[in-house]
């Protein structure tokens, strides 16, 4: 949806409350009260039993209107929703804020019929059960708070009209202002996505506040979770951490992919900073509001406590940081200003007399010692200091320090105790006060956070899988044999040809129907392997160590007929409903030196597959040593899904176990991301353990589920539940020239960072003018990452290769509102090779995926003095439009909707 639907949400110009009412204490009062201050002349009340209020005329009727508006506000009561509904769209007014609640839920509810009212007549609704909206800047208060926000540059989003009076309670206190306010209610329209899009490119915010209860398309959120929190920090609390209505787990996957440590991997995944309660949000906001942005996580504690200290230093390694070594420098400079028993290190402890001179000198030697990022000045108050003046010391220290600088070094200050002028000293320097040590501390770390995840969003990944190419149409074969059989799992044989299409390493498995068979199959394998493993084969028994399904160490045809006879036996006594269908055999791997790993795959209801890696083995729920990722991965996200447990520690290795290739380990973890992704039709997979020492990784036993009715394997980007849109295989192609010469085709990723900056060099100047309307000079990671790293859900770019030595030629990109919308493009081709078709080739190829997307236009900007480009545009069929503001542009426009393939 573009951006330009919601505008009368945030810009409106003339507002109608129905329902307004002078009864005391009611919704509709406080409505009138609130929105009156937008000004009587562009605000209209509707109620037929009013005439007016507080001197502003009241209409019996919207059809009474005499000046038209384009945003209502709806406070009547639920079984006048739906007239009202018809009513609004009769008029023609597109944007509804739904205070009204009590409307229910599911088939043939108020809700689902005022929701088909306003579909029918295009109408965008937030709510209903919406606290409403206020936009401070433009002084709009459509809401039912008690208090009004003042203008800043915080936006809240939220699920609670409770939590946000709350946030409006401290916000007043704390002297915080907002630049949007927006209570989603029921959220059955405008949702989270919509809302972060448009506070995203709102200049006057500087972070996003989120709280959220449940997400309803995941896909939608993430991605505009995702673009929003490359530009500013978005701060989020997700209620119901613990929820009781867990699903139950089907698989080893499933048990450790609990349901709020799914949204957590998501918030990750995102780049969003997830914060526990209220306390923690307020003290972000607040960090966020006022301090720029941290250069690394080497913090330095100020204080006059020895204990209030510790505990900050204790807080501050707990949540990730460092505490940052003093330099010599410093230490001399201290020793200078402060008494003999000083601490001589950090914590700086400026002992408990310490008057104002103290804390002035001390914040002025750490502010400038190099080695620090970031300080947290602590005051505890005593008799002999007023905590003002401390105060005072360190707001002159830290004006000096900023003055002349444009990276200020953040200072956060916790004054516990009674407040005796301290907390507006610190307000009017625009520096973070808060009243605990903890407080402070996990406010900094807020901004270590954002900057450790701006830096995650935007890393090139080494391009591991170049060159990898799996066998799809094997994978997809025995997916599509099971399915045709009635069968929503896999048999062992079947996962081992699933995962060897895609490179990952397996134990090799043979299926046996009973001893007999298992005997004949044993004498073939035994010829190459020490002994055998013999475990039960069923699709209802998941943990086959439970029911005695295992036996170990078979080393002849009749101990392995021996062991299928009792496996299955003991499977039936256990489990008697249960369908067996023989045993499995496999080559016994003896490995007492490696470490036991999962890495699976769950379906989640929220967030579609969801990856686990971790400690592995039978206990492997027991011990709960695992990390979570959103597929599809790079190898940066690989290596980090790694890094985030406590078996990484293993694999670096110890004592006598040589250290395990992580790379390696990394890149099946890919493989079975993009496995996943290819296709849809899996559901869960297990596997475990996969055992990993230096010189092999290898998947020992492995369970494959499938999901019924999904779409046909192959088509990535087609995947209905991956949460993330991943990398677009099927759009993979060469092209012939009309000079004859192949050109490879595929869409960009991250990896391709190296080669646009060879592209580029092989770019004219006057070329590069052309394409980017100025002169570009900056071309490093930042600038270049936004080209490479798309999200293919908003956008897409080709790059075209050479398929020889894999050289970039020339590009094309897309980006705006698939599904109707519009969609904004761009392309170039390396100046040496123009000429040859190219370019025309990749517009075509773009205009090709707009179409397959559902654009309904797509449009550029071109300078007139590019005739070569204005000449194919024309070719093409788009039309060309002078810009009326800018006589050197020229417009040009595809409508895709009234022109065929």
């Amino acid at each position: 949806m573009s951006l330009e639907s919601l505008d009368p949400f945030f810009r409106p110009k003339r507002v109608v409350l129905i329902g307004a009412t002078a009864r005391p204490n009611s919704v509709g009062s406080v409505l009138v009260r609130n929105l009156a201050t937008y000004g009587r002349d562009r605000i209209s009340f509707v109620n037929p039993f009013f005439t007016e209020i507080d001197g502003i005329p009241v209409h019996a009727s919207l059809a009474d209107l005499t000046v038209a508006a384009d945003l209502a506000v709806v406070a009547v009561p639920p079984e006048a929703i739906i007239q009202v509904m018809e009513d609004i769209g009769s008029v023609g007014i597109r944007h509804a804020v739904v205070i009204t609640t009590g409307l229910g839920h599911g088939p043939g509810s108020l809700l689902e019929t005022m929701m088909a009212a306003a579909r029918r007549h295009g109408i965008r609704v937030l709510g209903p059960n919406s606290a409403g909206l206020q936009i401070p800047p433009i002084g709009l208060n459509a809401s039912f708070a008690q208090r009004a926000a003042v203008p800043g540059d915080l936006a809240l989003v939220s699920q609670s009209g409770t939590l946000t009076h709350a946030a409006l309670d401290w916000a007043a206190k704390h002297g915080i202002g907002f630049s949007g306010i927006a209570v989603l209610g029921d959220a059955v329209d405008v949702n989270f996505d919509e809302m972060l899009d448009h506070f995203a490119l709102d200049h006057r915010t500087r972070a996003i506040l989120l709280y959220l209860e449940s997400i309803r398309d995941a896909r939608a959120f993430l991605s505009a979770a995702r673009a929003a929190a490359r530009s500013k920090p978005v701060v989020v609390i997700k209620a119901g951490r613990h929820a009781a209505g867990a699903r139950a787990a089907r698989s080893h996957t499933g048990a450790l992919a609990g349901i709020d440590a799914v949204y957590d991997c998501a918030f990750r995944r995102a780049g969003l900073l997830r914060v526990a309660d209220l306390d923690e949000m307020f003290a972000a906001a607040e960090t966020l509001s006022l301090v720029p942005r941290i250069q690394g996580k080497r913090i330095a504690v100020i204080t006059n406590g020895g204990g209030a200290g510790v505990l900050a230093a204790d807080r501050v390694v707990d949540l990730g940081g460092e505490l940052a070594t003093l330099a010599d420098d410093t230490i001399v400079a201290l020793d200078q200003v402060l008494p003999p028993g000083w601490s001589r290190g950090n914590p700086v402890d400026l002992i408990g007399n310490a008057a104002a001179d103290r804390y002035g000198a001390a914040t002025r030697a750490v502010l400038a010692d190099s080695g620090v990022d970031a300080v947290v000045a602590i005051n505890c108050p005593t008799p002999l200091a007023p905590s003002r003046l401390a105060a005072e010391a360190v707001v002159e220290a830290v004006s000096d320090y900023r003055r002349g600088r444009y990276d200020g070094k953040p200072l956060i200050a916790a004054w516990l105790g009674e407040d005796d002028g301290w907390s507006n000293t610190f307000a009017r320097a625009r520096i973070p006060a808060l009243e605990t040590p903890h407080g402070a501390v996990e406010g900094l770390m807020q901004l270590v956070r954002h900057a450790e995840a701006q830096a995650a969003l935007t890393a090139t990944p080494a391009d591991v899988l170049a060159g990898f190419s799996p066998d799809r149409a094997r994978a997809a074969a025995v997916i599509a044999a099971a399915l045709a059989d009635g069968r929503l799992w896999l048999k062992a044989s079947e996962v081992v040809t699933l995962l060897a299409a895609y490179g990952i390493p397996i134990v090799p498995a043979l299926a046996a129907a009973d001893a007999a068979e298992a005997r004949l199959l044993a004498a073939g394998l035994l010829a190459e392997h020490r002994s055998l493993v013999v475990k039960i084969a069923s699709p209802d028994i998941v943990h086959k160590s439970d029911v005695g399904g295992v036996e170990l160490e078979l080393s002849s045809p009749e101990a392995v007929g021996m062991a299928t006879d009792a496996v299955i036996a003991r499977a039936k006594l256990a489990r008697p409903g249960a369908r067996i269908d023989g045993v499995t055999l496999h080559p016994m791997i003896v490995a007492p030196k490696a470490v036991e790993l999962i890495a699976g795959v769950t379906d989640d209801p929220i967030f579609g597959p969801v990856m686990v890696f971790g400690r592995g083995g039978t206990a492997v729920e027991v011990i709960n040593d695992r990390a979570l990722a959103l597929p599809p991965l790079d190898a940066n996200l690989a290596r980090d899904l790694i890094a985030r447990t406590r078996v990484a520690r293993q694999l670096q290795g110890y004592r006598d176990r040589r250290p395990v290739d992580v790379d390696r380990l990394a890149v099946i973890l890919q493989r079975l991301a993009q496995l996943v992704a290819e296709h849809p039709a899996i559901g869960d997979i297990d596997l475990n353990p996969l055992i990993a020492e230096a010189d092999r990784l290898m998947v020992v036993d492995a369970r494959v589920t499938l999901v019924a009715n999904s779409p046909a394997s192959g088509g990535a980007v087609h995947h209905p539940r991956l949460s993330i849109r991943p990398y677009p295989t099927d759009w993979e192609e060469y092209i012939a020239l009309p000079s004859g010469r192949s050109v490879f085709v595929r869409p960009v990723r991250p990896e391709d960072e190296g080669r646009y900056l060879d592209f580029f060099s092989k770019m004219t100047a006057e070329d590069m003018r052309l394409r980017f309307f100025q002169r570009v000079h900056d071309l490093g990671h930042a600038f270049v990452a936004r080209l490479t790293q798309i999200d293919y859900s908003r956008a897409m770019a080709f790059v075209a290769l050479d398929p020889e030595n894999g050289e970039m030629l020339g590009g094309v990109r897309l980006h705006g509102d698939p599904g109707g919308g519009d969609g904004e493009y761009a392309v170039s081709v390396r100046s040496d090779l123009k000429g040859l078709g190219l370019g025309r080739a990749l517009m075509m190829q773009i205009i090709r995926y707009a179409r397959r997307e559902h654009y309904g236009r797509i449009h550029g900007e071109v300078l007139a003095e590019n005739g070569q480009m204005l000449r194919m545009c024309e070719r093409l069929g788009f039309t060309l439009t002078p810009d009326p503001d800018s006589p050197e542009i020229i417009r040009v426009a595809l409508d895709l909707r009234s022109t065929a393939d």
